[in-house]
Parts: C-alpha cells; sequence; structure tokens
C-alpha cells in the first residue's frame, strides 16, 4: 500500500493528490492506493473550522495572511510545553502501525516533520516523497524535514526549494501532478471555431463576480461565449448569474455545476480567467489555455502568478475593469495574443506531470538498499 497525505487548506493539495493516486493505480493497479487528510481523521470536529478560517483570511484579510506567512518563515515545531502536532502524529502513527505502507507521498508540508519524528521515537517508518504544489514563492516549512525526493513545477521552483537547504540532486522539476485526462485531451486535435470562448472560474466575492461579469458585457454582447462553472459557488452566486443572465439574454452563457471536464473546457476555450491558485493555473499550463489572474493570495500564490506572467503565458489583472479590457486585448484580432501565449505555454506544459511523480516514487522505494 501507498500512502498519499493530504489537507484541505485551498484545492491545490488535494488536486495534487488525487492525480498522483491516479498516476500510481494505472502503473501498479494491484497496489492499494490511500489518500488521507490527517487533520480530519486526528481531529475531525476542528479540522473544518481551521479550513474555513483559513479561507475568511485569504478572501477577507488576505494583508492577515500575508503577515502570517511571513512570519512563519522561522518555525520549528519543535516538541514544547504544548505539542500542538500530537493528534496529527498520533493518527499518522496508527495508520502507518496498521496499514504498514510501502511509502508516503505528501502534497501538504506538515506531513514530514510528522514521519521525522516518528522515527525519531524508534517507528519504523517508509520513504517519504513530497509533492510541492507551490511555484517560486515557497514557504522553507517545505523543507522543514527531509524527504527522499522533492518534486517541483519547474526548474525556478527547485532553485527557490534548494536556496532553503535542499539537495539540488533531491529535487526533480517534474510539473504540477494534474489529472491525466489532460494527457488525453492533448493527444485530441481541437477544431478551430469562429466563435471566441471564454471560460471563467468564480472564487472571489460576489460583489467582485458581479462586477467582472458586467466588465465582460461588451463582449458577450459581440458574441464572445462565456462558460460559467460555479460548482461549489453555486447557492452563493445563483442571484448573480442569473440576474445577469436575465439582463443579456441573447448572451452564450453557459453555466455548469460540478464538473469533470475541465481539462476539456480549458482545452477547447481561448482564455481563462481565475485565481492564482497552483491547480488552476497549472492546468491551464498543462492545456495551454492563456490566463487572466484575477486574484492572487499573498505568499504561496504570488509565485504561481509569476510562473505564468514570466513566460508570457498569463496576465494578472487588479480589478473587474481591467480583467474585460484584459479579455478584450487577448482576443482581438482573432485572438492573435491569446494564441501568442498559447504557444508560449509549450515550454511549462507538463500534462504528464503526474506519471512522471510515480514512476519516480516507484523506481526509488522499490530500489534495492544497500
Amino acid at each position: 500500500m501507498i500512502l498519499i497525505l493530504t489537507a484541505g487548506f485551498g484545492d491545490g493539495h488535494n488536486t495534487a493528490a488525487r492525480n498522483v493516486a491516479q498516476a500510481l493505480e494505472r502503473l501498479v493497479p494491484d497496489e492499494e492506493m490511500r489518500v488521507e487528510d490527517i487533520f480530519d481523521a486526528a481531529m475531525p470536529v476542528f479540522s473544518p473550522a481551521m479550513k474555513t478560517g483559513y479561507q475568511m483570511l485569504i478572501t477577507r484579510a488576505p494583508w492577515l495572511w500575508a503577515w502570517i506567512y511571513r512570519n512563519t518563515q522561522d518555525l520549528q515545531f519543535e516538541s514544547g510545553a504544548v505539542d500542538s502536532l500530537l493528534p496529527l502524529r498520533n493518527r499518522l502513527h496508527e495508520i502507518l502501525r496498521e496499514q504498514k505502507p510501502s511509502a508516503i507521498v505528501t502534497t501538504y508540508p506538515l506531513y514530514p516533520k510528522l514521519v521525522e519524528q516518528l522515527r525519531e521515537a524508534g517507528v519504523d517508518v517508509p520513504p517519504v516523497y513530497t509533492v510541492v504544489t507551490d511555484s517560486i514563492s515557497i514557504h522553507p516549512i517545505w523543507a522543514l524535514a527531509p524527504s527522499k525526493l522533492y518534486f517541483a513545477a519547474d526548474e525556478a521552483s527547485k532553485a527557490a526549494l534548494a536556496a532553503h537547504g535542499v539537495a539540488a540532486d533531491e529535487i526533480i522539476p517534474s510539473g504540477f501532478p494534474v489529472s491525466l485526462d489532460f494527457l488525453k485531451e492533448a493527444s485530441v486535435p481541437v477544431e478551430a471555431s469562429p466563435v471566441r470562448r471564454i471560460i471563467y472560474l468564480p472564487s472571489t466575492s460576489v460583489r467582485h463576480v458581479a462586477q467582472t461579469l458586467e466588465a465582460l458585457r461588451p463582449l458577450l454582447a459581440a458574441g464572445v461565449e462565456l462558460t460559467l462553472p460555479v460548482g461549489k459557488h453555486k447557492a452563493r452566486l445563483y442571484q448573480t448569474y442569473t440576474q445577469f443572465m436575465d439582463s443579456l439574454p441573447e448572451a452564450r452563457i453557459h453555466i455548469l455545476g460540478w464538473t469533470d471536464q475541465i481539462p476539456h473546457l480549458l482545452q477547447t476555450h481561448d482564455l481563462v480567467i481565475c485565481k492564482a491558485g497552483g491547480a488552476i493555473l497549472h492546468e491551464s499550463l498543462a492545456a495551454r489555455c492563456p490566463a487572466i489572474i484575477d486574484y492572487i493570495v499573498p505568499g504561496q500564490e504570488e509565485g504561481n502568478a509569476e510562473l505564468l506572467t514570466s513566460h508570457d503565458c498569463g496576465v494578472v489583472s487588479k480589478s473587474p475593469k481591467q480583467t474585460g479590457e484584459l479579455a478584450e486585448r487577448l482576443l482581438a484580432n482573432g485572438a492573435v495574443e491569446a494564441k501568442r501565449m498559447k504557444e508560449n505555454a509549450r515550454v511549462l506544459c507538463e500534462p504528464g506531470a503526474a506519471l512522471k511523480i510515480a514512476e519516480a516514487v516507484l523506481k526509488d522505494s522499490r530500489a534495492p538498499k544497500l
């Protein structure tokens, strides 16, 4: 059994964990893969509150989250009068004792520290492999405790991780582990369409989403098609998008709830409007779909945005009004600018990153011990 550890603080950790598990299952279908959120298992009452608090911080008080991010650079989580990691460590110990995994893959930075503490306490622990879900602006907590191998998004992210003390030969610039569906989509030719298409993944406040839709009104009135996968935001955004659609009845607007078609949608749209989450930006790269980034969580998401903008694969918007202006610019003259960004994304496009990570984990964990 291979244990994949994640934590639901943002979507990137869970997305990476699911996709690595999917890749491992493809390579070794007879072996069990277990994806576990230790926070949920160890603290079933407090974990949801912690995750809700995190979401509130990054959306309603980003200045406070930026302060926390900056001022936790030197955290060591050493046991003291209050051992904050004890519930998590105990739960992980139980899993190791009961399941006896041959390897641990973690997509959340705190878990290698738990493994190290268990090892120091005399527990027999398997090798640990860390998938870093942030790009370029990488918090030192990712290097808090050792792993056999680290997987980083690109060479710049590898350098950032090495700057925190990780040996360069232990870091593989694999790309972010997106769904294997991106490999399938990449092999299917996309028919050229005379209709320009935008996919908008709303994650900001209701007011910001309403203003963004209004900024897109001229494009939609001119025939540009909009796909709006609202997913978990459906209830809170219902009034916003229904009122907007009522005000523009001839517009081509498609509302989607939860969907597993994001790879296909990104592949078939001219651009995506989204926040700077690690998962969605790397998915946009895997599909070579230019991104207009409309929100950046201070700290960990700054590097994600930099990854795209430094390679001219996306742009950052400072306001809903600017989002509309950027969309108009990218789609002008037959979407010539969006097409240029699409070609630029080839340098970073890694639709098979999950398989690359899975292959490296299997090779290293099954190598004869000297």
